[in-house]
């Protein structure tokens, strides 16, 4: 099929990239010109593993093109997928302008043949139909721009407007964006429209079928059809309750903190009940990234919109901004005075396997140690050996570890990077001043921490 991704963000580009990589003819758009002469050389503009590979091989085959001619895209796609970012504004509602810009030129550019437009953009409840009027605008514009000043009625053919919008909410998780499209847990579509339900699981037949899954023997993927508004609700719901999920165990964390319980090992027990689950019962210094915090503000704001009270996701939000300063605590109870002590920062991005800074603990760590006079040092393996570093501030990105532990009177460990595992902590300790370790996601293993020289704090344990 021929398709037609606007947005190139982790959402688009990932989305792009591997519906070509299933057989499908994509051309990527985005009015960044720079970015677009990036991927047009096959370099992928963020950290995705996997993506670089897929991204080349489906240039190579000539499935996968990147231009930033909007009305190119628009002639090409059958499906129109809009990516585009909705970041928060300070209300916490969504900024929709950049889906209404891509709605209205979607509108503008309208020309014969039935078009499926998706939100894949996680938008306000209610956007799908919001949309549609924003496109329609885009093509009364166009009408207009067609008739001009004494010029004859345009042809049919060149304002028709013939589309369905469907409300395809993503579930992927950077760092495994691409194992997550290709082995999915489920497919969500929302419309009223047969027409543009058929064609999206004609698109999809190759992931629901598993034809490219690492397990190709399971059952199809579920599909659930739905209308727009729920299935704009089930990407809000989703996320919000894996927030509350996490909010929760870090709750849990510091009763076990206090009562000499190890959370760890709770989380163990009670993840073994089906009606909970282990995943997402990892306690820490809390949530972060572009996907939690925005929707679940999101979802506050709409229910405060309606009228409603939404205790339980207010709880959750105060709960992770408390969780963001146990490290701190800790840090003060083992230097007590904080000023003039250095500390180093263990990973600075929000998760492993990502360069996403968007909303991360260690920049609550950061702006509140140097608030308290301490001198800050971090080593992340993607931020240390990127240009990201350029945009930090209160903070020295050190190259390697070693350098990091160099001087340090404790190290605050962030970001549960599997290399973390591998580095050579009785050297770092013989670096440090006071060889401390506060594991704020209690990755590090304790026992041999210990026999290396650390004084070990876990969250909770």
């Amino acid at each position: 099929m021929r398709v037609c991704v606007i947005g190139t963000g982790y959402v688009g580009l990932v989305t792009g990239v591997c519906l070509s990589h299933i057989g499908h003819d994509v051309i990527c758009i985005d009015n960044n010109a720079e970015k677009v002469k990036l991927m047009q050389s096959g370099q992928s503009p963020i950290y995705e593993p996997g993506l670089s590979e897929l991204m080349q091989s489906s240039m190579d085959a000539g499935r996968l093109s990147f231009t930033t001619d909007l009305a190119a895209g628009v002639k090409h796609g059958e499906v129109l997928f809009i990516a585009v970012g909705t970041p928060p504004l300070p209300t916490g509602e969504s900024d929709t302008r950049y889906v209404e810009a891509v709605a209205k030129g979607i509108g503008a550019h309208l020309n014969g043949g039935y078009k499926v437009i998706v939100n894949k953009s996680t938008v306000p409840i209610g956007s799908g139909d919001w949309v549609r009027m924003i496109v329609m605008d885009g093509v009364t514009e166009r009408k207009k721009s067609l008739v001009g000043a004494g010029a004859p009625a345009p042809a049919e053919e060149d304002i028709k407007a013939d589309f369905d919008v469907v409300s395809n909410p993503e579930f992927l998780r950077e760092g495994s964006a691409v194992y997550d499209t290709f082995n999915p847990d489920r497919i969500v579509l929302g419309s009223t429209s047969a027409k543009a339900i058929a064609k999206m699981e004609e698109l999809y037949a190759p992931l629901v079928e598993r034809k490219f899954a690492e397990d190709p023997s399971l059952p199809p993927v579920p599909v659930v059809t739905t209308d727009l508004s729920s299935a704009e609700m089930v990407k809000y719901a989703s996320n919000s309750f894996l927030a509350t999920k996490i909010s929760f165990i870090n709750e849990i964390a510091n009763i076990c903190d206090r009562v000499g319980a190890d959370v760890v090992q709770v989380a163990k027990g009670i993840g073994l009940d089906s009606r909970i689950g282990e995943k997402f019962l990892q306690a820490g210094i809390g949530w972060g990234g572009s996907c939690f915090p925005k929707d679940v503000l999101a979802l506050l704001h709409t229910a405060d919109d309606y009228g409603y009270e939404a205790e339980l996701l207010k709880a959750t939000v105060s709960v992770n901004q408390h969780q963001r300063t146990i490290a701190l605590e800790k840090l003060q109870q083992e230097l007590k005075i904080l000023k003039g002590k250095t500390v180093g920062l263990l990973g600075l991005t929000f998760k492993p396997d990502t360069d996403d800074m968007r909303d991360a603990p260690s920049l609550t760590l950061i702006e509140q140690l140097n608030r308290l006079g301490a001198k800050v040092k971090a080593y992340d393996p993607i931020v240390s050996q990127s240009g990201l570093r350029d945009g930090l501030t209160g903070v020295i990105v050190e190259t390697d570890p070693e350098r990091l532990a160099d001087g340090c009177d404790a190290l605050v460990l962030v970001t549960d990077w599997q290399q973390f595992l591998e580095l050579d902590y009785a050297k770092m300790a013989s670096l440090m001043h006071t060889p401390i370790v506060i594991d704020g996601r209690n990755f590090l293993p304790q026992a041999q921490m210990e026999e290396w020289g650390f004084r070990y704090l876990g969250i909770g344990r």
